[in-house]
Parts: structure tokens; sequence; C-alpha cells
């Protein structure tokens, strides 16, 4: 039995990072007073204002901090136009994700409900993507030689074996029955470590159906009947574009939520969104995204009941109209998070 309250790092941003988080922060506290357990948020100042006050990105105390002494990490957004090389963004978030080893980017696609999606009825879209978070052509590997421009696909045996059986070892906890991977081996021989690898681990999993879709089909399919999937495992970059490409299908970022994982590791939380500048400061940005990224990180946290009353608490809040600017309400960012909390 834990003792004691969930220790959270909360790193809020850039943008409309700050005003997400703060705006969802109360919402979790407030699940979390219902179930009877506690959450000690402790804000760290890291973001482009502080890089530009600072130089500094993220100190090697803080990032021994974040790895011994915390049970997670909230992230905001990072990313400012006064940083245009991304310094600081690329030391916090590519950084965490690397040297903690979070390989696992799972990232829920689901309905939340039926007029987000335009044009169809009864759609029941509920799917998740397992993208690998650390290796592909975000590895940074790669050079420039006189004209030509190098960017190196990194996949390893390991990494590629254990983001495929994080993804099947889901859907057999969550009673999914396929796991579709994406890769596109037909034009570039280095994918074809994932289709070794899709048979080796699919063989201990019986019960699962393991299929496969070139990118550009998958990509293809996603929008004429993304119904049919239930769990999707590709390369970093191609998980990348599904994703928001899934977020797209059931109302767009600001309904997106994401997880950077490893197991028995603290994990790295952030909604999808990214830092929005250009509507910074209005009030208008979408906090949902910021809650369901809490909900999957109380999940992560073994308060599984908690994490399900907020994903209620939204799809009420949805359902009542209660909703911001990019999903055709008037609502702003406050008054969504107010309703959400009212629905706990």
């Amino acid at each position: 039995m834990r003792h004691g309250p969930h220790r959270i790092a909360v790193i809020a941003g850039d943008g409309i990072g700050p005003e997400v988080i703060e705006a969802a922060i109360p919402v979790l506290e407030r699940a979390a007073a219902k179930h009877r357990f506690g959450l000690a948020f402790e804000r760290l100042p890291y973001s482009a204002d502080h890089f530009l006050k600072t130089k500094e990105t993220l100190p090697e105390a803080t990032f021994r901090h974040l790895r011994d002494d915390v049970d997670a990490i909230f992230l905001g957004a990072l990313g400012d136009p006064r940083v245009p090389g991304n310094e600081h963004a690329r030391d916090i978030l590519l950084g965490l994700r690397v040297r903690l080893d979070l390989y696992v980017n799972f990232r829920p696609i689901q309905l939340l409900h039926p007029d987000l999606r335009a044009g169809v009825e009864d759609a029941a879209i509920d799917f998740v993507i397992f993208r690998e978070n650390t290796e592909g052509v975000y590895s940074g590997r790669g050079r420039i030689s006189g004209d030509e421009y190098i960017a190196e696909d990194v996949n390893t045996g390991k990494g590629v074996e254990r983001i495929i059986r994080a993804a099947f070892e889901w859907a057999k906890l969550h009673d999914r029955t396929r796991v579709t991977m994406s890769d596109k081996s037909n034009a570039i021989p280095a994918h074809r470590i994932w289709q070794e690898k899709l048979r080796q681990v699919a063989a201990e999993y019986p019960g699962i159906r393991p299929d496969h879709r070139y990118i550009d089909t998958l990509a293809l399919e996603l929008v004429r009947e993304p119904e049919q999937f239930q769990v999707i495992v590709t390369n970093n970059l191609f998980g990348d574009i599904l994703s928001d490409l899934g977020a797209g299908l059931v109302g767009g970022l600001g309904l997106a939520a994401s997880a950077n994982l490893h197991p028995g590791r603290p994990g790295l939380f952030e909604p999808v969104h990214g830092s929005a500048p250009e509507i910074a400061g209005k009030g208008i940005a979408n906090p949902i995204a910021a809650v369901l990224t809490g909900a999957l990180m109380l999940e992560q946290l073994g308060e599984a009941a908690a994490a399900r009353d907020l994903g209620h608490a939204v799809r009420e809040t949805l359902a009542a109209g209660v909703r911001s600017p990019d999903v055709g309400g008037k609502a702003t960012t406050q008054e969504v998070a107010a309703a959400v909390y009212s629905a706990i």
C-alpha cells in the first residue's frame, strides 16, 4: 500500500503550456481527493523564458532529480519563436525521452463525442498508437556533405522488439485481438527488422492477430475506415505523423493526450498540441488534452478509477456543449476546466 502522495514534477513550458497545465491541475486534484490519494506537484521553471534569461536548459542535477526522486513528469508544451534553434526543447523533451529511455510513446485515439467526427455516423473510433520513441530518424545521426543532407534511420533489433512487445502486452491486458504493425520495408531495407520482430513476438501471443500495413496504405485506411483498427505499432517518424492524423479523426490536437513510458521508471506525460504561440495568453486554449494526459498519468501511477472518472467527466463536458473554439465552442480555458471539475 502506498504511503504519501504521488510526486509530480511539473514543467509547464512555453506558449499555452502554462495555461492548460494550471487549468488541469485542480481537476486532477479533484479526482485525487474523490479517490482518497494525494498529489504533490513540484513546479520547475524550465522554459524558453528561463533559457533566455539564464542560457540553462535542463541542469544535470535536475535531470538526476527527475530520474530518482519523482513518480512522474507533467509537461505542458515546449517551443518558442524567440528560440529558433529549440535548444531548450531539445534538451528537455528529447533529452528526457532518450536519457530516461522512455521508449514507448503511447497515444490513445478515441472519439469522445459523435459530432467530433465530421461526416461519419456512429463511428466507433477507439485505437491506440505505440510509437517507438528513441530510434529512427529522430536519433540525430547523420551528416551534411556538400549538397547532401543525410539523416540516418536507426532500427535496432532490441528497440524494435521491445516496442512491438509493448503493443502486444497492452493488447493482451485490454482484451484487444489485433495488432497492426506499419513500416515501409518494401522501399526501405532497414525496415525488414520490423517484419522479423513482428513474426517473432506475435508467435508468443496466439490470441492476438498480427497485421501489417505499409505506412502509405495505413494512412489511407485510417482516413477511410479508422474503426477497424485496435492497436498500431510503428517507428518514431511514422508514429509521430499517424498520431496527428489520428487526432484529426476525433476532433483535433486539443483533445490529444500522450505518455512517454518505460516500465519501472518515471513517465513523461504531455498533451500533443504543442505550444501554439499564436493563441497564448488569449484564454481560449483547450485544456482537455492536458486533463486526459493527466488521466494517463494517474493510470500509470496505479490510480485507474480516478483516471476513468476524468475520462467520463470530459465526455460529459463535451456532451453538455462546454467547448473551446477549436472544437466548435465559445468557452474559455478556465470555463472548460471548471466544467470538467464539476462533472467529477
